[in-house]
């Protein structure tokens, strides 16, 4: 005989249960493994392989339209030279060496960590091709490990484009990725992207999923709410203090709008949870 309370009570722990997994499921993203390559400019193209040379395609990547190519260059520094660095097209505008650290090292140079295709003030490097070879006074960076997203998927997410997020990945080597920055754009198939130097920390192969544990308010949100567009609570409101607000502070924090700092870290269950409690997380500046 079926006991009615029972039962509901059973259905209520699965549907709670199945709605966990999904959270879950929906924080994770997959990571590749980047390593040493350039990105090269068609003017800088015919210099290392000769006029009107064109990349022959090696192996399709997993971004839309990218590949490695078959051709590869020799970069050079002041203490030594690595060889067979991979070439990745079609061409850009600019030509843009990333290495890790270790790679660095070897060459005895010292380049920023850097967004990609932020290039001034960045390392000189040489670059040598069968044809011919180029010294960039800027244009060897390490790039900062980062995000592509998609605004369907950043969206999902609750991404910002030129925001940060926190990534967890569990494997035997357990490691955290802090200030991993979010890039949106309609032609980014969603992936984050690390170097050889932290893939090899972390234990970590292309393919495994990270979590993103929690995000960081880029300071100049355009849409974001903020404290001035409230002006009848500026000089009364009550200001979270923490620097991590998760979703236990959205439930019990009063009022309709939660002011925090511009530095305070927003996890992925408070916004949601905002979303469905119908609050508005609002950033004031002090």
């Amino acid at each position: 005989m079926e006991h009615p309370l029972l039962q509901s009570i059973v259905e209520e722990v699965l549907q709670q249960l199945s709605e966990k997994q999904a959270t879950l499921e929906q924080d994770l993203i997959p990571i590749a493994v980047s390593a040493r390559h350039v990105h090269v400019s068609e003017k800088d193209l015919a210099v290392l392989f000769g006029a009107s040379y064109q990349l022959r395609i090696k192996k399709r990547l997993s971004q839309p339209n990218q590949f490695a190519a078959e051709e590869t260059v020799t970069i050079a520094g002041p203490k030594g030279t690595i060889e067979r660095v991979r070439v990745l097209g079609p061409v850009r505008k600019q030509t843009q060496v990333e290495v890790s650290i270790t790679d660095a090292k070897k060459l005895g140079l010292d380049p920023p960590l850097r967004q990609s295709g932020h290039l001034n003030g960045s390392s000189p490097v040489t670059i040598i091709g069968p044809k011919g070879s180029l010294y960039l006074h800027e244009g060897l960076i390490i790039a900062q490990s980062h995000i592509h997203t998609n605004p369907a998927d950043a969206k999902k997410f609750g991404f910002e484009d030129g925001g940060f997020v926190t990534v967890r990945v569990d494997t035997a080597r357990p490691i955290t990725f802090e200030r991993v920055l979010v890039r949106v754009s309609p032609s980014y198939m969603t992936e984050m992207h690390i170097d050889t130097d932290e893939a090899n920390t972390g234990l970590i192969q292309t393919g495994q999923p990270g979590r993103i544990i929690m995000h960081r308010q880029p300071q100049n949100i355009q849409g974001s709410p903020n404290i001035k567009d409230f002006p009848e609570e500026r000089s009364n409101h009550q200001v979270f203090g923490g620097k991590l607000l998760t979703d236990h502070e959205v439930q019990r924090f009063p009022g309709k709008n939660i002011y925090i700092k511009k530095m305070s870290i927003v996890t992925p269950l408070a916004r949601d949870t905002a979303r469905i409690t119908g609050k508005k997380i609002v950033i004031i500046d002090a």
